[in-house]
């Protein structure tokens, strides 16, 4: 991201959302993205996947001015209520280029990896919420994308099922490894996922800072991380209140 802005024009008067965000994104890296509510998470992720276009500055995917294979999940997994799991994981695949038998294969082993496959035939409104969006997330993973866009996908899920979720999602990235770049507003939960953690201003959002996660993986969700990961979590919440000042 070089220099990204981003201005809605709307009658009332434009609304710049985004002002010279710049940035980069390892392949393999999961980054996670943070600040107060309004300064411009989501706009910046439909940016990453094409969905805007920046009005200033660039996006540069391995050295070119393109998009590349991108998958999004959203808090609401907006599944197609008609269809079954695996039609649904399924759906993401229908342009892909595979043969059926392909698709088939790749959607199950999403399923397995998830944990859906007994529910593979099951419509999303007899599944849980935890369980709507692990179809989410296997419908993005079932693309193998090169980044994974992931905007707040457990804030509506119970403090149960979301460290649940959270355990799982790290073991399907760390078997994948697509680039990763996750909103949440819940610090903690930032800093058990990535790698780094991008800290923003309010509107317009302006990246003001970094933090690394240098604790290593296999102890994040242990009793004995926890001092780290409040030491680092305390030291993102000081830069977002000194960026909304």
């Amino acid at each position: 991201m070089d220099g990204v802005g981003y201005v809605y024009r709307r009658n009332g008067g434009d609304v710049q959302a985004l002002d010279g965000v710049t940035g980069t994104i390892a392949a393999g890296e999961f980054v996670a993205l943070v600040g107060p509510s309004g300064c411009g998470k989501s706009t910046l992720l439909r940016l990453a996947a094409g969905l805007l276009a920046p009005t200033s500055g660039r996006l540069v995917w391995r050295g070119e001015v393109t998009a590349p294979r991108t998958a999004m999940v959203f808090q609401d997994a907006g599944l197609f209520p008609w269809l079954s799991v695996r039609d649904n994981v399924a759906l993401a695949l229908e342009s892909s280029g595979f043969s059926r038998e392909a698709r088939e294969a790749r959607v199950t082993e999403r399923l397995a990896q998830t944990g859906l496959l007994a529910a593979a035939d099951v419509l999303p409104g007899e599944l849980s919420g935890g369980q709507r969006q692990r179809v989410g997330i296997a419908r993005a993973l079932v693309t193998a994308p090169d980044l994974l866009l992931l905007d707040e996908p457990f804030s509506a899920l119970d403090a149960q099922t979301r460290r649940v979720l959270e355990e799982e999602l790290t073991r399907y990235w760390l078997t994948l490894r697509p680039a990763t770049l996750y909103v949440t507003h819940n610090l903690t939960e930032a800093v058990r996922l990535a790698d780094r953690v991008w800290i923003m201003t309010g509107a317009p959002g302006r990246l003001i800072d970094e933090q690394r996660t240098d604790i290593p993986r296999a102890e994040r969700y242990t009793a004995a991380a926890g001092p780290a990961i409040a030491a680092v979590t305390e030291r993102i919440w000081a830069r977002i209140r000194e960026g909304h000042r």
